[in-house]
């Protein structure tokens, strides 16, 4: 691992109701898996990939991905990042909803450089504030979780009110995401 490194923590613990249940990690574009794809897109600038998964952990690790289910079920995206943070190794976790239709090639970057002398930030791109699109300092994540999670506030923005974070405005960007069926089709996937 480099100093200053990062693990790519994808968000795929959902269970997709507006989509029927389908499990978005594993829809496919062009013959590639959400997951992998995102994953393949970003491995260059990452030390660990890992995804915060609840359903089918074996699926990934033959595709050589490391699962880790939610520590405590039903928090929603707020599990899967506690997941995430708690076997990071790395100075940094970058997450991305397994859902995102396209990132950009600055994304790590363009978060570093505004979010790297405090706990991080997070992206907004032309649809507004992409909580989940975030990057957060590991140690300062572990600091606020246990009060974050003893809440009940499963909010991302709740939690990233809690850190020292900025965001990041991507102008002219929409990463959009797979919720319903007229996102998958407007996004070049088949139908669930």
């Amino acid at each position: 691992m480099t100093p200053g490194g990062t693990t790519l923590g994808l968000l795929a613990g959902g269970r997709a109701t507006r989509l029927g249940g389908a499990d978005k990690a594993w829809l496919e574009r062009g013959g590639q898996a959400q997951v992998l794809r995102l994953a393949q897109r970003l491995r260059g600038e990452m030390d660990v990939v890992l995804v915060s998964a609840n359903r089918d952990l074996a699926r990934y690790a033959a595709h050589g991905l490391a699962a880790v289910p939610d520590r405590t079920p039903d928090l929603g995206p707020l599990g899967g990042l506690d997941a995430l943070a708690a076997v990071c190794a790395t100075p940094w976790l970058l997450t991305l909803p397994v859902d995102l239709v396209s990132v950009n090639d600055c994304l790590l970057r363009s978060l570093r450089a505004a979010g790297g002398d405090g706990d991080g930030a997070w992206a907004e791109d032309d649809d507004g504030r992409q909580p989940l699109v975030a990057l957060w300092r590991v140690d300062a994540l572990r600091a606020v979780l246990p009060a974050a999670l003893a809440s009940g506030d499963r909010s991302m923005r709740g939690l990233q009110a809690r850190l020292r974070m900025t965001g990041v405005p991507f102008p002219g960007l929409r990463f959009g995401n797979l919720n319903t069926p007229a996102d998958l089709v407007a996004a070049g996937f088949p139908p669930p």
